[in-house]
């Protein structure tokens, strides 16, 4: 994985700018044909970033033929992953950092996440201690859960005419639903889907599973904000970036690679970079946690409405390419529900629908977008899905195969998609 420079961006969107100078002086003189840009999702740290880059690109110098040269981005933001969240090969010891809970305690702020949550949203180190006091206690009385619920809404949130409020939906505006409705009834929606993932601990009393909802309220909340930052640092920060570089190296093809929330970055950068660069030749979306009508130009439900990325794909000298897998249950089984939004009367089946996510079942709703089967041909132009799940299908409870994407099938298709000669 070599030359390889990195971009390290602050939750707004600030980029480290003595490593984006390095990159800008150094590209051109190790005469690079085409730079692979690839963003995390949710991470804990920067070694498990790069652990995550150096796999995935391990099968690339030897696919690339003799007259490519590649090189090699890792974007590194702020994002958040739960440890108790398994990821396929990865070294227990990248994956959590410290001890869990003890066996039948059930789903407990313990250490690890507790000081994740508390690099992750600085200043509010009290409001988590409550939070994780209350998991502990996991009281009975219905008004602790509803004092759980504003801790985790007050978490979250941001100001409404702050900057990170214009990268929080997709499709609509609002705050999702699980952070306005009725706490005890959310906390039993949620408990209900995670049995569902194959978390047979799970089941159990009433109270039990009210607070295995109330620890998944709390991931997803955290995961909603992740999702709000992964638009902000991919507009306002790796978009100009992006801008930079094809001033500095104007022949310079770049690939633009993004897993999770970091496949919504990657897509947010595409809005960000100035109207004229023409230097991205590819985007591709491994296991994208953002919505599958975001490059809608109009809601099947909502037809006046458009996705917030509705065009943006345009933007890019090749395909847009969103790679998904039926394997999935983070998007397919969990998503849904946490990205409904107040006030959506959507029913049971239809909540998969109108908020499924694009790396569960691929782009929605975009004239003229192609379906292909992995392996086979990618499209020049437009939107493309890859049903990546006969390699993608690896991953236990409660996220399924969402973290399996370091596989050389899917190296391939970042090379199919961008025209990158093969050996």
């Amino acid at each position: 994985m070599e030359p390889y420079w990195e971009l390290t961006f602050d939750a707004d969107g600030d980029v480290d700018t003595t490593q984006r100078d390095h990159l800008l002086a150094e590209v051109a003189d190790e005469h690079i044909t085409d730079l692979l840009v690839l963003a995390h999702g949710w991470n804990n740290d920067q070694d498990m970033a790069t652990d995550l880059y150096r796999r995935f690109f391990a099968p690339c110098q030897d696919l690339a033929g003799p007259r490519v040269r590649l090189g090699y981005v890792g974007v590194l933001w702020p994002a958040i992953r739960f440890p108790d969240e398994p990821i396929p090969d990865f070294e227990p010891s990248l994956t959590a950092t410290g001890p869990g809970p003890a066996p039948g305690a059930g789903p407990l702020l313990d250490e690890p996440t507790r000081l994740l949550l508390e690099r992750t949203f600085p200043d509010h180190e009290a409001e988590i201690r409550l939070i994780g006091g209350l998991l502990a206690e996991r009281s009975e009385v219905p008004s602790r859960l509803y004092q759980y619920g504003r801790l985790v809404r007050d978490l979250v949130a941001v100001h409404q005419n702050s900057a990170a409020q214009r990268f929080a939906n997709d499709t609509w505006t609002g705050e999702p639903a699980m952070l306005t409705d009725d706490a005890v009834e959310v906390c039993q929606v949620f408990a209900a889907a995670m049995e569902g993932t194959g978390q047979q601990e799970l089941f159990g009393s009433l109270r039990k599973r009210l607070w295995n909802g109330a620890h998944e309220l709390l991931r997803q909340a955290s995961y909603y904000a992740m999702k709000r930052r992964a638009g902000s640092v991919g507009q306002l920060g790796l978009g100009p970036a992006i801008g930079l570089l094809a001033r500095e190296a104007p022949d310079l093809r770049v690939h633009l690679i993004g897993h999770s929330f970091g496949a919504r970055l990657v897509s947010y950068t595409l809005r960000g970079m100035p109207a004229s660069v023409r230097s991205v030749k590819s985007t591709t979306l491994l296991q994208g946690a953002f919505s599958h009508y975001a490059f809608s130009k109009r809601l099947p439900h909502a037809p006046t409405r458009s996705g917030a990325l509705n065009g943006v794909q345009r933007r890019i000298d090749g395909p847009l390419v969103s790679c998904y897998s039926r394997h999935d249950d983070a998007l397919g089984k969990i998503y849904p529900l946490a990205s409904k939004i107040a006030g959506d009367s959507s029913t049971f089946l239809g909540l998969w629908e109108r908020w499924g996510a694009i790396g569960y079942d691929g782009i929605r709703a975009v004239d003229g977008a192609r379906r292909v089967k992995l392996g086979r041909a990618i499209p020049a132009k437009g939107c493309v899905s890859v049903d990546a799940s006969s390699v993608v299908r690896r991953g236990g409870p409660p996220s399924g195969a969402h973290s399996d994407i370091c596989h050389e099938e899917l190296a391939r298709v970042v090379f199919a998609a961008g025209r990158i000669a093969l050996t």
